[in-house]
């Protein structure tokens, strides 16, 4: 009997302490019943493991000492929304808290979103658009690997003049999907909830990137996918960010200073070939160079 008792001990232990239970159930692994006896065995010390991603933590001087952040919320104190991943009621709700959380603190400053999305549940993405366009703060739109379904609607939806996209960046655009499931009337149902969303989507998709519903409904009638510059044509972004061009090496200081002493050099050599700079100077030194360059100062 102790090792159930223990086993039931592991489980709340593992509850209170997330440390402690991997370790207790390896020790006592579950028992095969008639409903379990087909599951294949898993690691539950792995499977914990990337179910928790690493968050870095940043460390921040202070007049009180040390304080730790994580990333994410350091980068809340600089207005700055991160949508990563699928769009679903979880992540909705964190961007939505965070959008209602700066514009308490000011309605004014902007707001910069950065986008990474493959797309996802289209309810929860309106939610967040509602959002962006309910709070008074302007907000700037970022695209950041990929934009693809509702993600290219949160990127058309920023403020004008303030949609960007990185150079090697995707946007993708298309209809609504859906899996209905069950009797011939609720698919019926389902089916005409879903033309009623591609209806909405496709008027705010022409809001947005002002063109036509014509124009929209035949680019979206199948994925399309666009570059930024594409992207920019099309409306649905402001700004496509290029590559910065590399420096050149005239603002080098080095090399500026490279050219400098080559030029006071052959000068200096120039002067030691001509007669009154002879009857000067005679050593070729450090000292005789500043005395010839006086001397072209006269």
């Amino acid at each position: 009997m102790w090792p159930k008792i223990l086993l039931r001990g592991g489980r709340v232990a593992a509850g209170l302490c997330p440390a402690l239970g991997p370790r207790l159930a390896a020790r006592f692994p579950p028992q095969r019943t008639p409903e379990n006896r087909l599951a294949p065995q898993r690691n539950l010390h792995a499977t914990a493991a990337r179910a928790l991603p690493l968050i870095p933590i940043v460390v921040e001087q202070t007049g009180r000492g040390e304080r730790a952040y994580d990333i994410y919320s350091r980068l809340l104190r600089e207005r700055i929304v991160c949508v990563m991943g699928p769009i679903d009621d979880s992540v909705a709700s964190l961007v939505i808290a965070q959008l209602l959380f700066l514009q308490s603190e000011s309605n004014k400053k902007p707001i910069h979103m950065y986008i990474n999305s493959p797309g996802g549940v289209v309810t929860s993405g309106l939610a967040i658009y509602d959002t962006m366009q309910y709070i008074l703060n302007p907000i700037c739109t970022w695209c950041v690997g990929q934009a693809a379904s509702m993600g290219s609607l949160l990127l058309a939806a920023g403020t004008p003049g303030m949609r960007h996209s990185l150079p090697n960046s995707r946007i993708m655009i298309h209809q609504p999907s859906g899996g209905a499931r069950g009797q011939a009337t609720d698919i019926a149902i389902q089916a005409e909830e879903i033309m009623k969303l591609k209806k909405q989507l496709y008027s705010i998709y022409a809001k947005h990137t002002k063109q036509s519903l014509q124009v929209i409904e035949s680019a979206m009638e199948r994925d399309r996918y666009m570059s930024p510059m594409e992207a920019q044509e099309f409306g649905i972004l402001d700004k496509p960010l290029l590559p910065a061009p590399a420096p050149s090496l005239w603002h080098l200081p080095w090399l500026t200073c490279a050219f400098t002493l080559t030029f006071i050099l052959s000068r200096a050599k120039s002067l030691h070939d001509t007669p009154e700079a002879t009857t000067y100077c005679e050593e070729d030194t450090e000292v005789s160079v500043l005395k010839k360059l006086t001397f072209l100062g006269k």
